[in-house]
Order: C-alpha cells, then sequence, then structure tokens
C-alpha cells in the first residue's frame, strides 16, 4: 500500500459540508502504530469565542454566520465533518534533556484539508478530550492558554514566521479543573502537519526500522518532494530538516521570541513553530531572557535556542541512522557531517537579517562587530529590543535620553559610515528597514490585559484590537502605536506557563 501522498492534486470533488472541510487523510493510511483512532469526547454546550475569517478564506473555509450553532458543534468534535478520520498521534521526544514516551494527551487530528490548489493542511483539535496518551490527564484545555496560543500564533503569522496557525477558539460549556475551575476550550490548530522530531523517536524506541522508513517516506514526499529520486534520500532529509530549523531559529531571534519549551515533540520536521506554551516576546534585550516558570536552568533561554535546535537534530540524526547505512561507524559519520553544517546556516540565516534590520544592504565583514556592538550597548542599558530597531529609523525617536549616551553616539556614527557605503540612496536603506523591524509585537503586558478581560470580563474587545494590530506589524499605524509601549519596570519577571 502505498502511505505518502499520492499528489498534490485534490481528491475528486465531493460534498464538503457547512464549512468547507475536503478531506483527503493521508497520515491516518499509515500503519496504525503510528496512532490511534478515538473519537473527541462531547462537551455540553459548545458555542464560538474567535473565528478566524481570513485564514478561513486563505483556506478556502466558510463561516456562515447563520450557521454558528452548528460551526460551534463542529469545531467542539460534538459532530463530525464529513470525510474526517479523527486519530490520536503517536510519539516520543526528549523534555528538557530527558526522554520519555508521550503521544496526543488532548489533541486530536480531524484529518488533512486539501485547499482547491492541493495544498495540504492538518486541522487538530486541541483540548478534546483523553485520548490513549493522555497519562492521567482530562484531555482539556482552559480559555485562556487556548486564546493565548490564538494570539501568538498569528502574531508569528504577521510576522511572517513558520508557524502553526489558528482558526477558531470554541468554548466548551464546561468547567476544567487546574488549581481553580477554569472556564474550558477548543482551539483548532492549523499546520502543515504534526509530524515532531518526536514522531521520529518514537518509532526508533520501539525498534521498529520499517516504520522509520515507511515516516521518513512519508515525510519526505509530504513535505521535501524535491529530494525525492536522489542518491541518499535520507541524508538529504536530515540536511533539509537542519536547514528549516536553521532559518526557524534565526527569525525568531530576529524578532526576539523565546519559545520557552523547545523539547523534541515541539520540533516540527516541516519547520513550523509550534506549541505556544511558555513562549513570548523580549520586552529588554537580555541573551539569558527565560520565561518558561519550570526552567529553572536557562536550557531554552533566548540565546540559547539555536544550540538547543541542533541538539534536537542530533536526536533526530540518531533515529535515521539504520536508515544512513548498514554500517553504524559510517551512518554516525554521516549524520555528523550533515550536523556539522547547522552553525555555518544559522549563522548565514541570522546575520543576513539582522543586516536587513540595520538597512545594511551590502555585506562587509565588520558587519558582525556592528551588530554585536548594538547588541552589547542595548543589554547594558536595557533597552527595549523591539523598539531600538524601531527608533534607528527616525531622527525624532533618537532625541530619548537612553540614546544620549557617548557609547550609543559612538556606534551610531559607525552606523552611519556603514550605511553610506550602501552605494544606494538612504531611503533605500530605511525602506528595507521597515520591513524587517515590526512597529508592535505580542508584547506580554498587552497579551494578558486581553486574556484577562476575555476570561474573567467576558469581554474580547481588547483581544481584537489586540490581534488587529498583530495582524500588521510592519505598519506605522496611529492607532496601534500603544502597542509600542514597554511594560513598567516590575521586581517580578514575566512568567507563562504550559496550560495544561
Amino acid at each position: 500500500m502505498n502511505n505518502t501522498p499520492s499528489s498534490n492534486v485534490p481528491a475528486p470533488d465531493r460534498e464538503v459540508g457547512i464549512i468547507g472541510f475536503h478531506f483527503d487523510n493521508s497520515y491516518a493510511r499509515l500503519p496504525e502504530s503510528f496512532f490511534s483512532r478515538i473519537e473527541p469526547t462531547r462537551v455540553t454546550n459548545p458555542t464560538t469565542v474567535v473565528l478566524n475569517h481570513g485564514l478561513a478564506n486563505q483556506l478556502g473555509l466558510r463561516f456562515d454566520e447563520s450557521e454558528q450553532t452548528r460551526i460551534a458543534s463542529l469545531l467542539a468534535g460534538n459532530e463530525m465533518a464529513r470525510g474526517a478520520e479523527p486519530i490520536a498521534q503517536a510519539y516520543a521526544g526528549h523534555q528538557f534533556g530527558g526522554f520519555t514516551i508521550l503521544g496526543d494527551g488532548r489533541a486530536i487530528l480531524l484529518g488533512e484539508h486539501l485547499t482547491k490548489t492541493g495544498e495540504r493542511f492538518d486541522i487538530q483539535l486541541k483540548g478534546a478530550g483523553r485520548t490513549p496518551y493522555s497519562r492521567g490527564g482530562d484531555g482539556r484545555a482552559a480559555l485562556g492558554p487556548m486564546l493565548r496560543e490564538y494570539i501568538i500564533s498569528e502574531a508569528m503569522a504577521g510576522l511572517g514566521i513558520p508557524t502553526t496557525r489558528s482558526l477558531s477558539v470554541v468554548a466548551t460549556g464546561q468547567p476544567v479543573y487546574r488549581e481553580s475551575a477554569l472556564p474550558g476550550a477548543i482551539l483548532t490548530r492549523v499546520a502543515a502537519s504534526h509530524i515532531r522530531v518526536g514522531t521520529f523517536e518514537y518509532m526508533a524506541a520501539r525498534n521498529d526500522n520499517e516504520g522509520l522508513r515507511v515516516l521518513a517516506d512519508y515525510t519526505i514526499a509530504r513535505h521535501f518532494p524535491e529530494i525525492l529520486g536522489v542518491d541518499q534520500p535520507y541524508v538529504a532529509l536530515l540536511q533539509s530538516v537542519l536547514v528549516r530549523q536553521a532559518s526557524l531559529v534565526a527569525r525568531w531571534l530576529h524578532v526576539g521570541f523565546v519559545h520557552g519549551v523547545m523539547n523534541t515533540d515541539n520540533m516540527s520536521i516541516a519547520g513550523e513553530t509550534i506549541d505556544y506554551g511558555p513562549c513570548a516576546f523580549m520586552d529588554v534585550y537580555d541573551p539569558a531572557t527565560v520565561f518558561s516558570s519550570i526552567d529553572h536552568g536557562g536550557r531554552y533561554a533566548y540565546a540559547n535556542q539555536p544550540n538547543i535546535a541542533q541538539w534536537n537534530l542530533a536526536r533526530f540524526a540518531e533515529t535515521l541512522l539504520p536508515l544512513l547505512d548498514a554500517n553504524q561507524e559510517t551512518a554516525v559519520a554521516m549524520a555528523i557531517e550533515v550536523l556539522e553544517t547547522f552553525p555555518t546556516h544559522f549563522q548565514q540565516q541570522w546575520l543576513a537579517g539582522m543586516r536587513r534590520k540595520l538597512g545594511l544592504i551590502t555585506e562587509e565583514e565588520g558587519d558582525l562587530t556592528i551588530i554585536q556592538s548594538l547588541l552589547d550597548w542595548m543589554r547594558v542599558s536595557k533597552a527595549d529590543y523591539t523598539n531600538t530597531f524601531h527608533d534607528l529609523k527616525s531622527e525624532s525617536a533618537l532625541r530619548q535620553s537612553i540614546y544620549q549616551t557617548e557609547a550609543f553616539r559612538t556606534w551610531y556614527g559607525e552606523w552611519q559610515n556603514r550605511l553610506a557605503r550602501n552605494g544606494v540612496p538612504f531611503q533605500s536603506a530605511i525602506s528595507l528597514m521597515q520591513k524587517n523591524n515590526p512597529c508592535v509585537i505580542a508584547r506580554n503586558f498587552f497579551v494578558e490585559e486581553a486574556l484577562e478581560w476575555a476570561t474573567e470580563r467576558r469581554d474580547l474587545s481588547r483581544f481584537h484590537r489586540l490581534v488587529a494590530s498583530l495582524s500588521v506589524p510592519y505598519d506605522d499605524l496611529a492607532e496601534h502605536h500603544e502597542y509600542r509601549n514597554p511594560p513598567h519596570e516590575s521586581d517580578k519577571p514575566y512568567q507563562t506557563y504550559c496550560g495544561t
């Protein structure tokens, strides 16, 4: 049986139901060791909290205002969309360095939606009830964390960074119990796929080399068709995943994003940002920034994310060893040769992005020194990361007292001299900076404020206003200027939680 997507052409037309899902479920055709078939657990009174009409339009879906009750029922899992084959995926993972067997403990994949142009997207319900992998959990989610994932994932999409997306949040009408009773909710997540490094680790832990081969072939066909037919496809797979991860993490650093829980089960093979639990954006620049309440040693700190990405890729490479070569020493040597290219790929991507943030159109050997000097000044001065890059475009903004130090003025003069060597009009550098330096990010204070209003006051006005600003982060709009304000100083560091 062919377990891989046969083509990018949609399946034959059929009636697709109220939302318009057009399912063709290639992952559910893999051997059943990859997943468990499971229905979502019904909820008492599903109601829509937020629907992402923009994303729905991109996917060729529709949310008919006259069918809100049916839509809520479908997106809560009380009804099954036509063609859905609900499954919970099995995977493993290294969590803070320790290996464990995992799986979708509260998420259920409904199926793969095909757009009219043949693009394939996973449609997953998060918080849909217990699965065989729940490990004693209730399989549910609270409204606050689901709205938070919606905000941050859509913020990342607005920034142009590869990410899973949020199609909807539906209230379940029943509480979930954590430290207290909280309103329950289900998020509909859209992803290129949910194949993770941990998916490969799961098959490797079972010593299932044939399963590994099936998974690798499926992954290549679905995400890397350009390497089909090459002489060493599994080496090419490792290299392709490595390049995507190097680019992704570099782009996180460009906008001050801290993932917070870079476990291998949260590393998407497709190169998308996935799992928005203990994550946040930096305000004050500090390479040691940590937001996760459980990351006491700074394993997933802002500046450590490239190192962790390479560590995770090494775990991925270990799973592929049986496919690389029958001789283990040869296979290890092949894997190491690929892994050693990560620092170069990451540095190239990071440096290119930082040049764009500073308007450096040409390349010079001394660019890294200019970039690092600015970052060092920002760290010592406790400058706001996002606002500093934004302010560099404006003489009036640079009149602020923080920029009146000798250290900054010296750096500024060197930067101006470097811009002059671009050999193009100064406005070209400003235009490049405008495209690469967001005016607004999902600042922690405003995210928490929007969530408090939504969950405690049942008022979504601030949620919608924040999401609207984050959808156009590079547009310097007067109505969004409030979101540029850094938080007031506090002795209490901002912390985030897994939301489970």
